[in-house]
């Protein structure tokens, strides 16, 4: 899940269909017939089916859930209410996890008989339903382990500890036996794990040397002992720094790799040994192997076990075949293209820290670094071997290589098992990763980001799954959605929708709402919780009913989103080695916070993308991935760039420099200056000297001129020069001017607060855009496209009709646009067949809409008894229902059906609406019999021009409130009297202020005149 608390790991953690008339088949018929008459080579009119997919968008691109299952608590029956009431409302699968947040345990006990079988029904229930169910790829919500794994096959460490000895003189002593280095977030284990944590240990090495210390301050992160979450750690880097030279050490405090005597078969199974110390002061070194007590969490007690061994193909077989194989044969043999049932797994955030050991990694290093790295062990103990230099160059060559086992023989290993049987492999590549967080993204079938609701800032994790995602050529990037601490039940479609546009305007395009809490029994509510964590997006919700309409805007808006490649100018290249954790510089984004949402918290700021698009490639991703194409860098499925920027970084391997030369070559262009060094001791120091004569060859030479300059280089070029950047990357607008050097504008860029994404098919352009702010604007549009006929598209509503007030020249085109507050549309240009539209129409864009009724007046009102309230009232006049005297309306928390009947002047050639003024907080139309669908955001009305009659027009209007008010009414009464329900205790008492709730109004019939739709 991501984030935590530093004190204790528990505490973190009907649809609106458009009306499609007669009128509006014939237009669809004929938009289609055009495009099929001018479109070069087009003969099929059914070739392009994306119109109709936005209005009914496809199964990939339904929202999805995460299933919380609390320790012990699953039945049947609420997995079968709980899937139909996912079903009914549009969601297409979810992230099923169980888990121990402290909640009272339950009787069906996690793995148990009774669990499994209810695993299998929920598998079942799911291909009936047509969900597709993804699991944690192990206990808890991260990492792969559990009770199956053994001490030896569990996340392992090389652990040095030291004694002093002075000579000349025997030595006859047990040594200190190297203790296990347990992180402070893996310290919840059962006793038999902590008699395992004990027992296991094995020596690898014992070695003396003249006396030594160690020096080395940040040993523990270095030699990956541990790395703290980068999420919530205060003070975590992104990266480790590289410096062109390191600080003298004094040769007193150095080790000399002579001077090293081996005593490791000397040393007796108790641990004795027995030597005869050389004259002078000795340091005898004692390294062992050991757990590093990783466990699963948050897990079930029946989960808790250790992680397994992220270096060990057979440590993660061990962990697959225990768990993972178990729950895909519950429901017997799958076809391996099923779309419904028990389709995936997650690799959740990496909460697992780090390793530097397993059994045969001597050889692994070797095999892999061309050296053999007995000599350097001691410094894992902090001591400098060799030289500074030298010992920071195989702390390198350690890291690079975890990297590699771990994307190799565990995440690798996990995705061709997963394959095997059938499922994809989701990732969320961040937190205390041990590797390039890219490199991990990369090897998912579905790169996943992350961003909260409040409390952490994990923005980051969303441009890494995107990045991850672009250049590897997956079309899907979800994300774990609006994670939260502390909501209880006051989020609502309209105040997440602000950060949800970000994220879609980032690159996100499936949303995995946290969290849908799998409620046991069908007579309570709110009933179970995840805790504290979540917004509560569960079947017990008040809303829930009509949460059709907002999963439909989701829907849409990720269908459009998941089409094509995406549209970006600038690749950052993050430096070689792990850990690295890709951030943009800060002066490429407007804003640099993600905060809780801003309609629960005012104004925030939410960190956008500028005008020039960007993504951030690996070294591997590109050495492996990346060609040229007419100058731009290419990739496999599309995805391209015009500039790659270098990392404001000092070393740099040969290879990736090969590469890089290779491109640049072709016809890249490429920012940045040369690196002077290998990072590596491999091949050290013949590795240097071949680094810099490469650079040289490319650069011109080694200094960077005081004033940016470029040089050309076969059919490339290269920008360097200019003042140093503070941060790893140039300042963006150095960057962009490069840019405008080329000739390339920017690809978006407007007068007023919107963001933009942007995707491009064979034969759209399809921009994402959003208002960032609270109120209503008029602004000036421009896209990089400088022909075709525009056309606005509205994922709430599923509008699409043409924007005729443009201009374009040189290649751009200017739309004058208005937006209310946090509305969003999609603008679509056509890259085949051209629209003939004039291209300087005069009819405006957003015609003006003025009001012709107010329903005043009384209301005839019907509240749930089942919840409380009154089954029939009058209202006099629309009115907060907390301002009502009635105990049993005021404390109210549900759904409430208002109804009136009024009737209408003659109306014609212009469209109609039913705007609900103020609304607390959903709400669902019905007008003489036909149900228009939801409202559930600015500008809070809906087309009723179909069904409108002059005469007898029946309204009824169902509006949704939050459960806050009906908590707080109960909070004062005795627990046999109260309507709710809750697992555990809440923060609302009767002191507690109520929300506002119901229909406040004024509910006006509204005319608009000029939109044509189709």
């Amino acid at each position: 899940m991501g984030g935590y608390d530093q004190k204790h790991y528990r505490d973190i953690v009907v649809m609106r269909f458009s009306k499609i008339t007669f009128r509006t088949i014939i237009t669809l018929a004929c938009v289609q017939l055009v495009l099929v008459l001018t479109t070069p080579g087009c003969t099929n009119p059914s070739a392009d089916k994306l119109e109709e997919e936005f209005n009914i968008p496809p199964h990939p691109a339904k929202p999805w859930v995460y299933w919380i299952n609390m320790d012990g608590h699953f039945t049947r029956e609420g997995i079968t209410a709980d899937l139909e009431a996912m079903k009914e409302v549009g969601i297409g699968g979810m992230i099923h996890m169980d888990v121990d947040v402290g909640v009272p345990r339950g009787e069906v006990h996690f793995m148990s008989r009774k669990w499994k079988e209810n695993f299998k029904h929920a598998i079942l229930e799911c291909e009936r339903l047509g969900l597709e169910l993804t699991t944690i790829s192990g206990p808890g919500w991260a990492g792969t382990g559990g009770p199956w794994i053994e001490a030896e096959h569990s996340m392992q460490h090389l652990i040095p500890v030291s004694v002093n000895a002075k000579g000349p003189e025997k030595f006859n002593q047990i040594l200190p036996e190297p203790q296990p280095r347990v992180s402070q977030y893996h310290l919840h284990q059962t006793p038999r794990m902590s008699k395992a944590l004990a027992d296991f240990y094995e020596d690898v090495a014992v070695y003396a040397f003249p006396r030594r210390d160690a020096v080395i301050p940040d040993i523990m992160e270095k030699a990956f002992f541990h790395r703290e979450p980068y999420s919530s750690a205060s003070g975590t880097r992104a990266y480790l720094p590289s410096p062109v030279s390191y600080p003298e050490i004094d040769k007193a405090k150095v080790i000399d790799p002579k001077t090293l005597i081996d005593l490791t078969d000397l040393v007796q199974p108790d641990g004795r040994l027995e030597w005869e110390i050389p004259p002078g002061e000795w340091t005898i070194l004692r390294m062992g192997r050991r757990s590093t007590g990783s466990n699963t969490r948050p897990a079930a007690m029946a989960g808790m076990g250790f992680e397994s061994d992220k270096f060990s193909k057979q440590a993660l077989t061990t962990h697959f075949n225990a768990y993972i194989d178990t729950l895909v044969n519950l429901a017997g043999p799958r076809p391996m293209d099923r779309k419904y049932g028990f389709t995936g797994l997650d690799h959740d955030s990496w909460e697992m820290s780090t390793q530097n050991w397993t059994h045969g990694f001597r050889e692994e290093f070797q095999r892999r670094r061309g050296y053999d790295p007995w000599p350097y062990f001691p410094v894992y103990s902090g001591r400098v071997v060799g030289s500074r230099e030298i010992t920071e160059r195989f702390l390198w060559d350690i890291r690079m290589t975890s990297q590699e086992l771990v994307l190799e023989n565990h995440i690798g290993h996990l995705k061709e098992l997963c394959h095997k049987r059938g499922l994809n492999l989701a990732i969320e590549p961040y937190c205390m990763n041990p590797t390039n967080c890219l490199d991990l993204g990369a090897m998912a079938d579905l790169p996943m980001g992350e961003f909260w609701n409040n409390y952490f800032n994990t923005s980051f994790s969303c441009l890494i799954a995107t990045s991850a995602a672009h250049v590897t050529g997956k079309s899907i990037v979800p994300a774990e959605a609006f994670t939260a601490v502390q909501t209880y039940w006051r989020e609502t479609p309209w105040t997440m929708k602000n950060q949800g546009d970000w994220a879609f305007a980032t690159g996100i395009n499936r949303f995995v709402i946290v969290s849908f809490a799998h409620q046991p029994w069908l007579d309570r509510a709110p009933g179970m919780m995840f805790s504290m964590y979540g917004l509560h997006w569960e079947r017990t919700q008040t809303f829930w009913p009509l949460l059709r309409g907002y999963h439909q805007y989701l829907a849409r808006c990720s269908h459009l989103l998941q089409q094509g490649v995406t549209v970006s100018d600038i690749l950052y290249l993050t430096t070689e080695g792990p850990p690295h954790i890709f951030s943009p510089p800060t002066s490429a984004m407007e804003g640099s916070r993600l905060l809780p949402n801003p309609l629960s918290s005012g104004e925030e700021v939410l960190p956008d993308k500028k005008g020039y698009g960007f993504d951030g490639c690996s070294a591997n991703i590109l050495m492996e991935r990346a060609t040229v194409q007419d100058g731009r860098i290419v990739f496999p499925g599309g995805t391209s760039y015009r500039l790659l920027v270098l990392p404001h970084y000092k070393t740099m391997t040969p290879q990736l420099l090969t590469k890089i030369e290779s491109l640049v070559k072709a016809g890249a262009t490429i920012v940045g200056s040369p690196s002077l060094k290998s990072p590596s001791l491999s091949n050290y120091p013949d590795c240097d000297e071949e680094l810099r004569s490469l650079a040289i060859k490319l650069w011109g030479g080694l200094e960077s001129p005081d004033n940016t300059t470029h040089r050309n280089y076969g059919k490339g070029t290269i920008y360097w020069g200019g003042p140093s950047p503070e941060e790893l990357y140039p300042d963006y607008s150095s960057t962009a001017s490069v840019l405008e050097q080329m000739g390339v504008g920017e690809d978006f860029t407007s007068t007023g607060p919107v963001r933009y994404g942007h995707r491009r098919t064979e034969m759209r352009e399809i921009y994402f855009l959003s208002n960032k702010s609270a109120r209503q604007i008029q602004v000036e549009c421009t896209f990089r496209v400088g022909k075709g006929q525009p056309e606005l598209w509205n994922p709430v509503t599923a509008e699409m009709r043409p924007l005729l007030q443009y201009k374009q020249e040189n290649g751009f085109t200017t739309i004058p646009m208005e937006f209310v507050p946090y509305q969003s549309f999609f603008v679509i240009f056509p890259r085949k067949g051209l629209s003939k539209a004039s291209a300087n129409a005069s009819s405006v864009n957003f015609p003006k809409t003025t009001p012709v009724k107010t329903l005043e007046g009384s209301w005839e009102v019907s509240f749930d008894p089942k919840w409380g309230g009154p089954e029939n009232i009058t209202f006099t006049t629309l009115q907060d229902w907390t301002h009502r005297k009635e105990e049993d309306i005021r404390y109210y928390s549900g759904i409430a059906t208002y109804r009136k009947i009024f009737d209408m002047p003659e109306i014609s050639g212009k469209g109609v609406y039913l705007n609900l003024g103020r609304v607390h907080e959903i709400a669902e139309i019905t007008l003489n019999g036909e149900n228009l669908g939801v409202v559930w955001c600015a500008p809070w009305r809906i087309d009723i021009s179909e069904v409108l009659k002059v005469k007898g027009n029946q309204l009824e209007i169902k509006v949704a409130n939050l459960w806050p008010n009906r908590l707080i009414g109960d909070s004062a009464k005795p627990l046999d009297e109260r309507i709710t329900w809750t697992v555990e205790g809440h923060p609302y008492e009767e002191e507690s202020r109520l929300l506002p709730s119901g229909l406040l109004g004024p509910v006006q019939i509204q005319v608009v005149e000029g939109i044509t739709s189709k």
